[in-house]
């Protein structure tokens, strides 16, 4: 018997007996019948019909209600965050600032210069605010690190290395010393001065005059408290005109420093680092060690001059876990040398490639390198 050929579906063709042919006439009509009275019992599909068909049986009043239904489940769902709740007030009122002293210190000035309405946390030492800040127990912490009569803070700079927390900002403010005492007490009654020994530097001439003991304190401000609360008429303190109003001091007398411009650098410290930027000027503050050899510090700052970056301040602290290194010499013997740490702030983001080529550079022959942070600059 001959054979029909008919389509297979997909662009082929297949050859069925008519015996084959009629079953599969019979299978395919079934299906329809079977399909149409299915649709039958569902009802016509939302595809097929007329979409206004759809909502032929729903009032307005009915579609009111649904809307207020779906708003109100909308309204239950949390928002995402937006950039606003990402990022800090301008003013600094979330943020939490360590620093060392009592309440009226130049530090507790610079927290305010940097966050005019933070809150100022008093710590006992250096140590403690910026361990206070690795602890999260604060958010910021500002780190006195030199001042223009009394130099570089050398301390703070060990500091800087043994914790391990980011530059993120400077502060410069302008420091007033003033000669604090007890209402009704005269300068020529003044016995005994107290303040803290970078205070005593920067005033040396005045205080050389006043012919009174020095006696080293914590701070500034903590030099007027302790006057007002022991009542020390025969005692003098040596610190900020807001110290005096705090404690109930008269001044008797200002601009104590022996240099008109007596300013103070601070460093803001945090436990992440800032994006550095390029669109105002920035600052870059790191500490490395130089292999041995001749003309290795030569080398070192040349990595900035050949790219033609400002540097703004160099710094040496020994290196204390091997501060000596023994050179064998067979005519002189063996010569002791000291081992150094070299700080250096220069005139430039990590954004720019200059920067990064110019650390690159120096990485080849130093032993250890770490930035500090790179934090914009701060004008007084």
């Amino acid at each position: 018997m001959a054979s029909k050929a008919i389509g297979n579906g997909v662009g082929g063709v297949c050859h069925m007996t008519p015996r084959a042919c009629l079953h599969r006439k019979s299978s395919l009509s079934f299906s329809m019948v079977e399909r149409k009275e299915s649709e039958k019992e569902m009802g016509p599909s939302p595809s097929s019909s007329n979409p206004q068909d759809q909502f032929k049986g729903l009032r307005s009043g009915d579609l009111q209600k649904n809307a207020r239904a779906l708003s109100r489940d909308c309204n239950s769902l949390p928002k995402p965050l937006s950039s606003m709740d990402c990022s800090t007030s301008s003013d600094g009122s979330a943020i939490r600032v360590a620093y060392q002293g009592s309440p009226g210190s130049f530090s507790e000035d610079a927290a305010l210069k940097a966050y005019p309405h933070c809150v100022r946390v008093p710590c006992e030492h250096f140590e403690v605010a910026l361990k206070a800040v690795e602890l999260w127990h604060v958010d910021r912490a500002v780190l006195p690190i030199e001042n223009t009569s009394a130099g570089s803070i050398h301390r703070n700079y060990d500091l800087l290395l043994s914790h391990r927390l980011h530059i993120i900002g400077e502060v410069q403010i302008k420091v007033d010393l003033c000669l604090l005492a007890l209402p009704g007490a005269k300068k020529e009654d003044i016995q005994r001065v107290f303040s803290h020994f970078q205070a005593f530097q920067q005033c040396e001439k005045s205080i050389s005059d006043l012919k009174a003991i020095r006696i080293n304190i914590e701070d500034t401000a903590s030099a007027a408290q302790l006057i007002a609360e022991r009542g020390m008429r025969d005692a003098g303190a040596i610190a900020s005109a807001r110290a005096g109003e705090l404690y109930g001091l008269n001044i008797l007398q200002n601009k104590l420093h022996d240099e008109d411009a007596n300013i103070t650098r601070f460093l803001v410290l945090a436990r992440e680092p800032i994006l550095p930027k390029t669109f105002r000027p920035f600052k870059t503050s790191i500490v490395f060690t130089l292999e041995e050899g001749a003309g290795m510090l030569f080398k070192a700052l040349a990595v900035f001059a050949l790219r033609n970056i400002n540097i703004l301040k160099i710094e040496s602290r020994p290196l204390r876990t091997s501060p000596l290194r023994l050179v064998d010499d067979l005519n002189h013997g063996t010569t002791m040398y000291f081992d150094y740490l070299f700080y250096i702030d220069f005139e430039a983001s990590m954004a720019e490639t200059r920067a990064q080529n110019a650390l690159g550079h120096l990485q080849e022959f130093s032993k250890f390198l770490r930035v500090l942070g790179c934090y914009p600059v701060d004008t007084l």
